[in-house]
């Protein structure tokens, strides 16, 4: 596995192997993440031993800002995670495109930021000046970060997790952004559409739902109830970056849904994952396209 690994600067967090693409033959069962100083393996099935504390080592050896290499078992119960090697780190700040995020380190299945997504935080950095953004299934507010470090005017934050949402708040302050420009509501997004109406209209929506979570979302039944809501929420002439992260689910199903739920959106691109995601199946990574609203 080390052997695959492409280096690049390591003053930035990354994706440092892509094992889920299925690119690598038998390993797709594992990732490798570098969240200075720590390097985190996420496995999806279990390991030998010796295998596992092999790469660790390599890999401690390898990056000499490293102070820690832990894993993460994906496939056992509650994902737990565990230092390999070097300090018991579960929190550290990294840096992307000059902007900073808290991680959390076996506390949770995810860390706060998925780094598939950065070319899509790129664009919204770079497209958001001067905008009122409306940030759909916020998370930890990582785009919202991004707009507000792009002078974005306003950036409101949906999410149904308040926790979520308060480490967003702590994203932002990490950054020094000025608050007062981002609003943080910890609400069901299918139940609060006037709530969201209130603070447009809009001129940037960014959507990045998960695939399915149970009692909240499922995105194949759902995305529809979301882009039939762009006419009330959405300004003539403005951006829609939507997202689609399962790998049963391409483009089609994107396009398809907004044929039928808002036939007035556009597309003007696709934006590529980083290089590092290689999938060997087209249509199974992350699928960030951008769309532009004109109505009639």
């Amino acid at each position: 596995m080390f052997n695959y690994i492409d280096w690049h600067s390591l003053d930035e967090c990354q994706r440092l192997f892509h094992g889920r693409g299925h690119y690598y033959e038998n390993l797709s069962h594992i990732n490798v993440d570098w969240f200075s100083p720590v390097i985190l393996i996420t496995l999806y099935q279990e390991v030998e031993q010796d295998f596992l504390m092999k790469q660790a080592q390599l890999l401690f050896d390898k990056v000499t800002p490293c102070r820690s290499v832990q894993v993460q078992y994906r496939c056992r119960k509650m994902s737990p995670t565990e230092v390999l090697i070097g300090d018991s780190l579960n929190e550290t700040n990294v840096q992307e495109l000059n902007l900073k995020y808290h991680i959390s380190l076996g506390q949770a299945q995810n860390s706060g930021l998925f780094l598939d997504m950065r070319n899509g935080r790129q664009w919204v950095k770079e497209n958001s000046e001067n905008k009122n953004v409306l940030n759909l299934f916020a998370y930890t507010c990582a785009f919202s970060v991004a707009a507000i470090a792009g002078n974005a005017k306003q950036v409101v934050n949906i999410d149904l997790s308040k926790a979520s949402l308060a480490k967003g708040r702590a994203n932002h302050r990490l950054n020094g952004h000025d608050l007062t420009k981002v609003v943080f509501q910890g609400v069901d997004i299918f139940k609060s559409f006037s709530r969201i109406k209130k603070h447009g209209p809009y001129d940037l929506l960014i959507c990045d739902p998960p695939s399915f979570q149970k009692g909240s979302v499922d995105i194949q039944k759902d995305y529809g109830k979301i882009l039939r809501r762009i006419p009330q929420f959405m300004k003539p002439g403005s951006d829609l970056l939507l997202c689609l992260n399962s790998p049963s689910l391409d483009e089609a199903f994107l396009f398809n849904e907004l044929e039928q739920a808002c036939a007035d959106c556009h597309f003007e691109k696709q934006l590529n994952t980083p290089d590092v995601f290689k999938e060997r199946y087209e249509g199974k990574g992350l699928k960030t396209l951008l769309f532009k609203y004109l109505p009639k």
